[in-house]
């Protein structure tokens, strides 16, 4: 009986296989849809951390352009 083979290990990989190739399209679908999840959660965060310097940026510029035309105006007159 001891001849070298194992029939039940080659049956556990063949079985092993074959649920692999039976779930393979469930979880590349799976991986697909969280990836394009992922994707759009990134990009949104990455959109309101843009919004949120850009507002500074633009609050900060009329706030130069405030001081300049003050800086103008008491030079004028």
């Amino acid at each position: 009986m001891s001849d070298g083979s194992d029939p039940l290990g080659a049956k556990g990989q063949d079985f092993k296989a074959r649920l692999r190739q039976m779930t393979q399209p469930l979880v590349d679908s799976l991986d697909a849809r969280l990836s394009s999840q992922v994707d759009r959660r990134v990009d949104d965060r990455i959109d309101q951390v843009l919004r949120d310097r850009l507002a500074i940026l633009e609050r900060a510029v009329a706030d130069l352009d405030r001081s300049v035309r003050e800086l103008r105006s008491r030079l004028d007159g």
